[in-house]
């Protein structure tokens, strides 16, 4: 069995790699699991749609704050001093063309990547840095360990445990991360695989189910961490059409059930206009707008807005 890194319960190395043969040929869902991406139960012959607020973390949710940060990998500055807020329990969209940065942002919250300059907040909370003798240093492994478990992560790849059935995929993390006790562990997930519409899958492994099933693993395979942030990087990206609308139906029943702090990067806009309070449009490492999704899908001010929306709308 390979070794599992349990500070970053998610292997986030991944999200860039394509998916797996496997992964790819449980795209199209077998017989009968339509239903289950969809969001249905199948069990027993019943249709009863599962209660997406079961499960879900409960409590209040910190804020996210960017000051002056800066990315650079070699040459090539993908951050340049980025100013920005989330506020506890807000659910904000990142929008713009491919390679703007919006993916190093969810990655930099996650310690996927490391910062260059400047400083993140989750709470009260320096994520990159902590306080010593009065002094501000940089962050060790034992702070970035426990920052990391108020965030969850939603890939596009899916990035779940191959060698692991759906269920285990569920406990490893809380079991080996948080300390939480195996039953304990198992009664969170299956409750989770019950909101997903997947409870008659625990045992199966992820290369037999369809990709929007893997997608509905991977979402509660981030709730059962228990974050109070959620982010979803692309997470419709990697399916075929026909199952996008259910995994974007289950993650709006989370959005508006839970107060969870969101932070999401799509190039679906009609998805960012239902699920956001706010929408922020990124070009070149900076923010060119911000606002509520209605003014910025309805009468956005920039005219590089309204070009990025022209092309991705006509597409």
């Amino acid at each position: 069995m390979p070794p599992i890194d349990t500070d970053a319960v998610d292997p986030g190395g991944e999200a860039d790699r394509p998916p797996s043969e496997g992964a790819n040929a449980a795209q199209d869902p077998a017989p009968g699991e339509a239903a289950a991406d969809a969001g249905v139960s199948t069990q027993k012959g019943t249709a009863t749609k599962a209660d997406p607020a079961a499960g879900l973390p409960r409590g209040e949710a910190p804020g996210i704050r960017f000051e002056k940060v800066v990315k650079r990998f070699g040459s090539n500055v993908v951050l340049r001093e980025l100013d920005f807020t989330v506020a506890p329990g807000e659910r904000v969209t990142l929008i713009g063309p491919s390679g703007s940065g919006k993916t190093t942002i969810l990655r930099l919250l996650m310690t996927l990547e490391k910062l260059d300059d400047g400083l993140i907040w989750i709470g009260d909370e320096t994520l990159w840095h902590m306080d010593r003798g009065g002094k501000r240093v940089a962050a060790n492994q034992k702070h970035l360990h426990e920052m990391r478990k108020q965030v969850g992560m939603v890939f596009q790849q899916f990035n779940l445990f191959p060698n692991m059935n759906v269920l285990r995929n569920l406990t490893e993390g809380p079991v080996r991360v948080l300390g939480v006790s195996k039953d304990e562990a198992v009664e969170r997930a299956r409750g989770l695989l019950d909101m997903v519409g997947l409870s008659d899958k625990e045992n199966a492994h992820p290369t037999q189910l369809s990709g929007g099933q893997q997608q509905r693993v991977a979402i509660a395979r981030a709730l059962a961490m228990q974050p109070r942030v959620l982010l979803l990087d692309e997470v419709t990206s990697a399916l075929d059409p026909e199952l996008v609308v259910g995994v974007q139906d289950l993650l709006r029943d989370i959005a508006r059930q839970s107060d969870l702090t969101l932070l999401c990067v799509t190039h679906e806009m009609a998805f960012a206009k239902d699920i956001s309070d706010r929408v922020l449009m990124f070009d070149q490492g900076q923010i060119v707008e911000e606002g509520p999704p209605d003014q910025i899908f309805g009468e956005p001010s920039e005219q590089r807005t309204r070009d990025f929306l022209q092309a991705v709308l006509a597409s």
